[in-house]
């Protein structure tokens, strides 16, 4: 039984004050008490409960630790409680007290307190209450606050909490009354403020400086009163694995492992190769989260946090902030991007291989190499995407830059008409400030890590408010259907950097679409406000980009039938067959809805995207170099341009002049590149951003290494893959695995982009089984923990209009909402990233008669 009060000195003062009727805890600290929780979570039977404590608890922390903390527990469980005032509750753990220094405290009865007249009524859970309200019927309660001073580390241990301060040693002082007067607790006002009480959050650490918890286990108590106080509330979620899942997945795990040994999951038969992702996925949850997240240390005190703005439970917040309720600032513009594999920072490998020569030898496009599954579409659609997901923040021209030596005899322009120089030069990214000697390598996420649109909405609310109708409108801004421009010629936007025709089409449909939800709102429910119908709105277009990249994009670039059905679980749910139904029931109960019905779930570490999936979506081969615009109407063609002549401030003149509808033909007609070595676009190898002149590729190999991501090797055997012996087991290709004899000394040194682009994917990838296992983890990880794609995706939040929206849209009914003469066009029984149906041209029927 336990005890908190609140002690107020100030709306801006408190201090919580928390107390248990048995002077000590189980646990000496924090190590000991995490791991008797783990030992007891779940345990409801009499074995199971047997199981944790005499087999479970002494295998972690030792026989004699075990043994006296069960003795500790039965001390304080074996007693009947009569009533709660005539209990005494010790707070069991040192606090700092003002100038009297650390001290313990207790509340116990005043005045010789009666104890309850009789046995109690166990039997009534709530005997205890019953005999409180009876008690405050007659007369008050009334307790002294005692406090107990410090004298040695010997007989009161500050750190050890399971150790009693014997009032022999340190008296109880009394310095306190606490009375609670008599009063009829059944009255609506006494039930009402007891309703007030219970949805209160009590911390120790609620307090000030002068006041703060002492002890290892009070430095931990933080982090669990928080957590505690959030489930209660509703703030966060638990989701609990079934035992039957728990004891079959062992075994099958450990010959699913022995099987990879020998035949990869993806040449299993379907059913088998599902299974087999079921676990390989559990295993990098496992294993390949990781909190990169700078805690304080030691914890510090605080002020009573406010509630939770009501607003901020319907509403996507304009920075990213309020998604996880318990943890404001998860996954928020701002937050550190996480990791899913140990960095290994490596400053004297940062120049070696030299990146210019590797991307020379390795990365240079030749020949233009299409990935003839897909459209050029697909290339803006990923683009777009990582708009939405990640940006690292850079150094201002002139500031602090990375300087990449040549090689021999060769020079470079860093900027436009300066002087050939023998480095190449580009601004370095501006990393977050750590404590000690740690490595430069942790860098913040400029856009928020959740999947909310910003790329179209902006990343803060003076954005978001600058892009939307004057006067406070619900639609965003647009000109004769276009996005208006800003004054270097780029349209305003959420994110318009690396700006280029594919994503002017990306970024002016979602604009219309989120004006077109806006209009249906508006006519369903009259008595919206505009600020509510532009948040509902944002959430439908949110939901819907994340339906259509995780049923229609992920399935187009990894065209399988095993990861067609995977993805579709995700968002709706296993297939109807009994045997998929059953291997879930068994295996993975969680999959048996898709994730918008289930609840959030971190498992284990907070959500954050990570450099490793910053990595593998460096997928700039898709772009081509050169692209040709078609009519779509009669297949004329148009022109044909190069990169440089749609981008950038290019982009918007190119799409209006040659109008929506036909850009999406002829980017729905033409391939993007493969994503393999020898292919990276031209265009971007010398490339103009922010005044200055980069190679997009060496950008990439740099960044990469200097981030700290472990090389290839070290990076699909981080992700559970074999390692590689000899560059022969990448590439089957003769001249590639000479060249990369030529740039390398040996396989360990092989940088992670060049291996993601040289590793022969599975049958249908459009890229490599490595970057495939970031992708398993992370793509289900976006859904999964966000509050308005699980739990909050639901009517009430979104609409009935707006649930419906998006689970009946997808790319084809946004591209035909705002281009309808493109229907006949759209690939039949595929998604719209698929290559389109071709207008024959007049003159092209001319020359196959004449030829």
């Amino acid at each position: 039984r336990g005890a908190a009060v609140r002690v107020t000195v100030s709306t801006e003062e408190h201090h919580d004050l928390l107390a248990t009727n048995h002077p000590v805890s189980h646990a000496r600290d924090a190590r000991e008490f995490v791991a008797f929780a783990k030992a007891m979570a779940g345990a409801t039977t009499r074995l199971h409960k047997a199981v944790a404590l005499f087999v479970e608890l002494p295998l972690t922390v030792g026989l004699a630790t075990a043994t006296r903390m069960r003795r500790n527990i039965q001390a304080a469980t074996r007693r009947t409680v009569h009533s709660l005032a005539a209990e005494t509750y010790w707070s069991r753990s040192a606090i700092l007290w003002g100038e009297a220094g650390p001290v313990r405290y207790l509340l116990r009865p005043a005045g010789g307190a009666a104890t309850a007249r009789s046995d109690p009524e166990r039997r009534d859970p709530q005997y205890l209450r019953r005999e409180l309200e009876t008690r405050l019927a007659r007369q008050d309660v009334t307790f002294e606050l005692c406090l107990q001073r410090y004298v040695d580390e010997r007989r009161t241990p500050v750190e050890d909490g399971s150790v009693e301060w014997l009032e022999s040693v340190a008296p109880a002082v009394p310095v306190a009354t606490l009375t609670i007067p008599s009063q009829d607790l059944d009255t609506a006002e006494a039930r009402a403020a007891g309703g007030r009480v219970e949805v209160m959050g009590f911390n120790p650490w609620f307090t000030t400086d002068d006041f703060r918890p002492l002890g290892n286990l009070n430095r931990a108590r933080k982090s669990a009163y928080e957590a505690s106080a959030a489930h209660r509330h509703g703030l966060r979620f638990v989701t609990e694995e079934p035992l039957r899942n728990k004891l079959l997945g062992i075994p099958t795990d450990t010959a699913l492992r022995l099987l990879n040994r020998y035949v990869p999951w993806h040449k299993l038969p379907v059913q088998a190769g599902l299974l087999n992702l079921v676990f390989l996925r559990k295993a990098l949850r496992r294993f390949n989260l990781i909190d990169t997240d700078v805690y304080e240390a030691p914890p510090k005190t605080m002020p009573v946090p406010a509630p939770v703005d009501e607003q901020l439970r319907t509403v996507r917040s304009y920075d990213g902030t309020y998604n996880d309720l318990s943890r404001p600032a998860m996954g928020a513009v701002g937050a550190p991007f996480g990791r899913n594999l140990k960095p290994v920072y490596r400053p004297d490998l940062f120049d070696v291989p030299n990146p210019v020569t590797v991307s020379r030898e390795l990365l240079h496009r030749d020949t233009f190499l299409p990935a003839t599954s897909l459209n050029v579409l697909a290339a803006a659609w990923i683009q777009f995407q990582v708009h939405d997901w990640v940006n690292h923040r850079r150094h201002k021209p002139g500031g602090k830059s990375v300087e990449v030596p040549l090689p021999p005899g060769t020079t470079w322009y860093n900027t436009p008409g300066g002087p050939a120089e023998r480095v190449m030069r580009f601004a370095d990214n501006e990393g977050v400030e750590l404590p000690g000697d740690q490595p430069p390598i942790l860098f913040a996420n400029t856009a928020s890590h959740w999947w909310d649109g910003s790329e179209v909405y902006g990343e803060n609310e003076h954005t978001a408010r600058f892009l939307r109708e004057p006067d406070g409108g619900a639609k965003l801004r647009l000109e004769e259907g276009h996005l208006p421009l800003g004054p270097n010629g780029v349209p305003l936007t959420g994110f318009a950097e690396s700006w280029w025709m594919g994503l002017s089409a990306m970024h002016t449909l979602f604009a219309r679409e989120h004006n077109a939800v806006c209009d249906a709102l508006r006519q369903a429910y009259p008595s919206m406000s505009q600020e509510s119908v532009y948040h509902t709105a944002r959430l439908v277009v949110s939901a819907l980009i994340a339906k259509i990249h995780t049923v229609e994009w992920t399935p187009a670039i990894l065209a399988t039938e095993a990861i067609d059905i995977g993805l579709r679980t995700n968002w709706e749910g296993p297939p109807s067959s009994w045997l998929n139904k059953l291997g879930l029931w068994l295996f993975e109960s969680h999959s048996l809805t898709g994730i918008p019905k289930t609840l959030p779930d971190h498992h284990g570490t907070p959500y954050s995207l990570t450099e490793d999936f910053v990595t593998v979506y460096r997928m700039h081969p898709l772009i081509p170099d050169d692209f040709e615009m078609r009519e779509h109407r009669f297949g004329q063609r148009l022109e044909t341009l190069g990169f440089h002549d749609i981008q950038g401030s290019a982009a918007e003149a190119a799409i209006r002049k040659t109008g929506l509808a036909d850009t999406l033909y002829s980017f729905g007609i033409s391939h993007p590149g493969a994503i393999t070595l020898h292919n990276f676009p031209r265009a971007l190898q010398h490339f103009e951003r922010d005044g200055e002149i980069i190679d997009l590729s060496v950008v990439d190999l740099v960044r990469t290494r200097r981030r700290g991501v472990p090389r290839y090797n070290d990076f699909r055997a981080g992700l559970h893959k074999q390692r590689i012996r000899r560059f022969e087991d990448l590439s089957q290709d003769p001249e590639t695995v000479a060249r990369l004899k030529d740039v390398y000394r040996s396989v360990d040194e092989i940088d992670t982009v060049v291996g993601l682009f040289a590793e022969n994917p599975p049958h249908g990838f459009g890229f490599s089984d490595t970057a495939f296992r970031i992708f398993i983890l992370m793509a289900t990880r976006r859904l999964q923990s966000d509050r308005f794609l699980t739990v909050d995706f639901r009517p009430e939040i979104y609409t009935p209009l707006g649930i419906d929206w998006v689970q009946k849209g997808g790319m084809n009914s946004v591209l035909l909402r705002h281009c309808p003469d493109l229907a006949g066009l759209l690939p039949r029984g595929a998604s719209a990233f698929a290559p389109w149906r071709q207008v024959q041209a007049m003159s092209d029927r001319g020359e196959r008669a004449g030829g």
